[in-house]
């Protein structure tokens, strides 16, 4: 590695592959780094050629330096402002037997009433 990079550096790198785990990009003429494809974007991201191109510039933070092994871990994502997901409007839970008391109720209510009238026709 040329140049010393380090965790939480924000780059400007190449797309130089293409992987269905992720992309590769370059660094510089010798260092090559990792986004990996939960690292593209916030929510599900089926196929990386979506999102990128090979040759593409793209602008990566540095998540993960292994000296050791030359692996660097980039992320585009965590260069994204963090989606605003609605939250479900929130009620009251009831337990299924509370539910199916409730439909039952008023399921037998009504054949009851009905059993009535069952009656008092078959008696004609």
């Amino acid at each position: 590695m040329v140049k010393k990079i380090e965790v939480g550096d924000v780059l400007i790198g190449k797309v130089t592959g293409i992987q269905p785990y992720g992309a590769f990009v370059a660094l510089d003429e010798q260092t090559q780094g990792l986004v990996h494809i939960s690292e593209i974007t916030y929510g599900f991201v089926k196929d990386v050629n979506d999102f990128l191109s090979v040759g593409e510039d793209i602008e990566v933070k540095v998540l993960e330096v292994d000296e050791e092994q030359k692996k660097i871990s980039l992320s585009i994502r965590e260069l994204q402002e963090v989606p605003y997901y609605r939250k479900k409007e929130s009620h009251p839970r009831r337990s299924l037997q509370d539910r199916v008391d409730e439909v039952d109720a008023d399921g037998f209510r009504i054949l009851k009433d009905k059993l009535k009238d069952w009656i008092e026709q078959s008696g004609q």
